[in-house]
């Protein structure tokens, strides 16, 4: 292991960096900052037979300045959000070895088991300032680095990272307060694939519409406002896909009401209960949930037979080794959940490029809707081009909103129809 404290050793690392592939590790300066607000530490660089370390803003640094890098190489990364939102080595080929592990193992890599007893001497010590990892020596940021890029780089294999790439694109606009703007972190390791979101205290993907912790988020533009868009019963819409089972245009919950024979929210309670919580015989002449129950039956067959699913849309394998206590009705919750992420995925695939040459910003992203901090001096037209992609051309219908702040949201799905 090199450490880069010489100007003629960062020019032969430089060298090498545009010359072959490698690992790209990075340690931030804060344990607890956000990525978007942190500062490199230091970063490990790993060809496989040759690995140097170099200090960027710890106190073992040799000199004030060390320039960025950029290269045609491929990079692997253990964080590719992290890695877009703080790096001083930019490359166009971004692999991310942590998603690869979470593909193989649906367990993202446990990277505390490497910190050594010297990282948590200094946390222990110095829980309460910043930067800490400033402050621990190098050559134990190296005997952290070295496991994790040799152990995650021999278990690579490409896959679809599309939704990191996503998720970082909204992470990185933040969302405004009264005091500043705060960023959440999404977290798509999960054991159902369905990104949880949570920074610094505060779960994004599950704040409170009742207690005020809404209201502090608010509009960045002095004439803004913020602006939610919101599936109606995107669950059932979806799986309708799946069974090939076609709603009539308008309202899903209607239509479903009918067929019960009881009003709009009974109605609403009642398919709910039925898909999460399991197909009962006083519904298996529905014609909607008798292709569902088949459905599901399917599906453990398959499960059973090839010891994994393969999710609707991107194909991914999900192994019977990597789940555990399964029965069908939990399989089928688990593919609803993926399929609808993987849905959104297309979807913001899709909406992301069209919203670079307008103000207004995408903001969270919570499963079944999507809030927007939207700048009205881009009219009507970013909201249209906005919902159409969203709605995919009326497959999946949104109600919208829109208010001061998060907590006190209208309802304008009435008032925008005739502007669409």
């Amino acid at each position: 292991m090199v450490i880069v404290n010489t100007d003629s050793l960062l020019n032969q690392l430089k060298q090498q960096i545009q010359s072959k592939p490698f690992v790209l590790l990075q340690m931030y300066s804060d344990v607890k900052a956000h990525p978007q607000e942190n500062r490199i530490s230091c970063y490990w660089v790993d060809f496989q037979f040759e690995q140097y370390i170099v200090p960027i803003h710890h106190s073992e640094r040799f000199q004030k300045d060390i320039p960025m890098i950029e290269t045609e190489q491929t990079i692997y990364v253990d964080d590719l959000k992290k890695y877009r939102h703080n790096t001083l080595v930019f490359g166009k080929d971004i692999k991310d070895l942590n998603w690869c592990w979470y593909q193989q193992t649906n367990q993202p890599y446990d990277f505390e088991q490497h910190l050594t007893n010297a990282h948590h001497h200094q946390y222990r010590l110095h829980y309460d300032k910043q930067n800490i990892n400033d402050i621990v020596p190098l050559v134990k940021h190296a005997e952290y680095f070295e496991p994790i890029s040799k152990q995650l780089y021999e278990r690579y294999e490409q896959h679809d990272q599309t939704i990191l790439e996503n998720l970082y694109q909204i992470e990185r606009n933040g969302l405004k307060t009264y005091e500043k703007i705060v960023y959440s972190e999404y977290n798509p390791f999960t054991s159902t694939g369905r990104p949880s979101n949570r920074f610094g205290g505060m779960n994004f993907a599950a704040l409170n519409k009742s207690d005020g912790s809404r209201e502090q988020f608010i509009s960045r533009f002095n004439n803004g406002v913020l602006v939610e868009m919101d599936f109606d019963a995107y669950h059932l819409r979806l799986i309708g896909e799946i069974v090939d089972y076609k709603f009539p245009k308008g309202s899903v919950h209607e239509h479903m009401g009918k067929l019960y024979g009881l009003p709009y929210e009974e109605a609403k309670a009642l398919s709910f209960k039925y898909l999460y919580g399991g197909i009962t015989d006083e519904v298996s002449n529905n014609p909607f949930f008798s292709k569902v129950n088949d459905y599901i039956k399917l599906l453990w067959q398959d499960y059973k037979a090839n010891d994994f699913v393969k999710s609707y849309i991107y194909n991914r394998k999900v192994y019977r080794k990597n789940l555990k206590d399964m029965n069908p009705n939990k399989l089928f919750n688990y593919m609803i959940q993926l399929m609808e992420t993987e849905n959104n995925v297309k979807l913001l695939s899709d909406l992301i490029p069209k919203l670079q040459k307008y103000n207004s910003k995408l903001v969270l992203y919570n499963y079944d809707s999507f809030l927007f901090d939207f700048d009205t001096t881009d009219g009507l037209e970013f909201l249209s081009v906005v919902r159409q992609t969203i709605e995919s051309d009326g497959k999946y219908p949104v109600k919208i909103s829109k208010g001061v702040n998060y907590h006190e949201m209208q309802d304008i799905t009435e008032k925008f129809k005739w502007k669409t």
